[in-house]
């Protein structure tokens, strides 16, 4: 699923096939195969040298589409990112790398070879876990990954001082659950996972996660493979806390309430990307969905929609870190101080569609394209915000209760 669908999705923002967040569906997808991060982890510190150099993303060439530079003398930079996550140069306009290497010299390469978080880590854990370095000065792992990296001590501290941008990330995102200190990552997109329901099957609108239990829908009722999403959505509807969860005790009556929904015949199935045509054509009459990938089908099916639950949304960001030995620190500085000015961020946000972590950005949109400017999926107010939670950093051990759970409900 890293590639697009023989039928592409067309999405507003100017682009065709798997949109970023669709992408991500593949780690659930690699927990119903059984692989878990735990699993992977348990091999760290090992002296296995079944992982050797060239097994690596960076070493391998990454993908065919990077993007590399040509001179300008003013250093270097490797940026692994996921696909389909930044603008490129195309239609007459300049990409957001091209203009980095033209405004500051420095030669970058730029590849989208980061397809999926337990796959990635599973490249770079043999040398990172040796002390070696990869070859990426910056990477772009989902938050509860970052946290992880942060844990083992596989990821440098970013020269903050050098990036006087930084002071323009959004106060939401500030010392985040999971990087505490704010010392070692950047947000580099953001989204939430919600309530996506089709008015016309519906025959109402759609308020509480309650309604993907209303017997009225039922085997008309969709989840998502990601843990995180579902259950996260789940146990807010129950009052759990998810940003302060320690324990598997603590999230228990979620995997409860999901486990009988299905027993029942409520949910028809759990779904990774897949979900668009069924939820269009009314297969799926509800169910928990990405905010930006529902923004995107609704400009081409307004019965389509997309609520943030009474209860809260579930957030998720992706992140900037820089690996442990990289060499281009003080390059990979300057980047984030490029993507992190609004009129820069601006334009990735026009054609990716995600929620910007920099504040500053809709005005800048706004004389882009007035009517993404005024999405509200996209640029959510500070109310809609602060209904939302990320899912807490889990240990190792933790984290194994839960994958476990939850791959025994989804048919793992």
């Amino acid at each position: 699923m890293t590639t697009p669908r023989s039928n592409p999705f067309r999405s507003p923002f100017g682009r065709s096939g798997l949109t970023r967040r669709q992408l991500l569906a593949r780690a659930g997808a690699l927990g119903a195969a059984g692989v878990s991060l735990p699993a992977i982890l348990a091999a760290c510190g090992s002296d296995d040298d079944s992982g050797s150099a060239g097994s690596t993303p960076a070493t391998s060439g990454g993908t065919t589409g990077g993007t590399t530079g040509g001179g300008g003398g003013g250093g270097s930079l490797f940026f692994e990112n996921w696909p389909a996550y930044i603008d490129p140069t195309e239609d007459g306009l300049t990409g957001t790398v091209d203009r980095f290497m033209e405004a500051t010299g420095i030669d970058m390469r730029y590849t989208e070879a980061y397809n999926d978080n337990v796959e990635y880590f599973a490249k770079i854990q043999p040398l990172l876990g040796r002390g070696e370095p990869i070859d990426p000065d910056i990477i772009a792992p989902t938050s509860w990954l970052a946290n992880r990296l942060i844990t083992l001590g596989w990821l440098e501290k970013l020269p903050i001082d050098q990036v006087a941008n930084a002071a323009n990330l959004r106060a939401d995102l500030q010392n985040p659950s999971w990087d505490p200190t704010g010392e070692y990552s950047l947000p580099w997109q953001t989204g939430f996972a919600g309530i996506a329901y089709n008015s016309d099957v519906t025959g109402r609108e759609i308020t509480t996660v309650d309604d993907l239990f209303d017997p009225e829908f039922a085997g008309k009722v969709g989840a998502l493979t990601e843990m995180r999403d579902t259950i996260g959505v789940i146990a807010m509807s129950l009052g759990i806390d998810i940003s302060t969860l320690t324990t598997f005790e603590e999230a228990q009556p979620a995997f409860d309430k999901l486990q009988e929904a299905k027993d029942s015949g409520q949910i028809r199935r759990f779904h990774g990307n897949d979900y668009f045509d069924d939820l269009s054509n009314g297969n799926l009459a509800i169910t928990i969905g990405w905010s930006g990938d529902v923004a995107a089908i609704a400009r081409d099916n307004p019965a389509v929609k997309f609520v943030f639950p009474e209860s809260g949304a579930t957030a998720w960001a992706d992140t900037m870190v820089v690996p442990k030995g990289a060499k281009n620190i003080d390059a990979a500085a300057q980047w984030m101080n490029f993507v992190y000015d609004p009129v820069q961020a601006a334009q990735i946000t026009t054609w990716v569609g995600y929620v910007s972590p920099v504040a500053g950005v809709r005005e800048e949109v706004e004389k882009l394209d007035a009517d993404l400017a005024n999405d509200p999926l996209v640029f959510p107010d500070d109310a809609t915000l602060a209904s939302t939670k990320g899912f807490a950093p889990l240990s190792e051990e933790v984290e194994a209760e839960y994958d476990a759970a939850f791959s025994g409900i989804i048919g793992a």
